[in-house]
């Protein structure tokens, strides 16, 4: 492997970052209509996606706030699942597709508004202070 340093412009890294006709979507506080099996199938796939809490309505009644880490697509939704890590901090659990009656976007996005732009300027400006600057990430509020 060469020890060559590439360097790219910022329009270059933005080009890598997201693929053409992707955006994100800013998500928090939507409520999907789930009328359909194909809308629970697209909801559940953009929660997963979220990158923060749901709130999960399920079809008994129980009311479970999670961020999804997992999700196991089946052909149909009886046998299609979902993985969670509930708010509360209880045990991590799945929860098949066709218990879900309603899902709200009720987290923080914590993807929102964060670029690269922001994180390479935050690096310059401790760096030209003399700031040591580490790679690891920072805590989450």
């Amino acid at each position: 492997m060469s020890a060559e340093v590439l360097k790219y412009t910022m329009a270059e890294v933005e080009a890598l970052e997201v693929a053409p006709g992707s955006t994100h979507e800013n998500l928090e506080g939507w409520v999907p209509e789930l009328a359909s099996d194909e809308e629970v199938r697209n909801a559940l796939e953009q929660a997963f996606d979220y990158r923060g809490d749901v709130t999960l309505t399920l079809k008994n009644g129980e009311r479970v706030e999670a961020y999804i880490f997992n999700r196991i697509s089946g052909t149909a939704l009886g046998d299609s699942f979902i993985q969670i890590f509930p708010a509360d901090g209880s045990a991590k659990r799945k929860i098949g597709y066709a218990e879900v009656a309603r899902i709200e976007f009720s987290g923080k996005d914590r993807a929102a508004g964060k670029h690269w732009e922001d994180w390479v300027k935050n690096y310059n400006e401790k760096k030209a202070a003399g700031e040591k600057f580490s790679l690891e990430a920072e805590p989450l509020e």
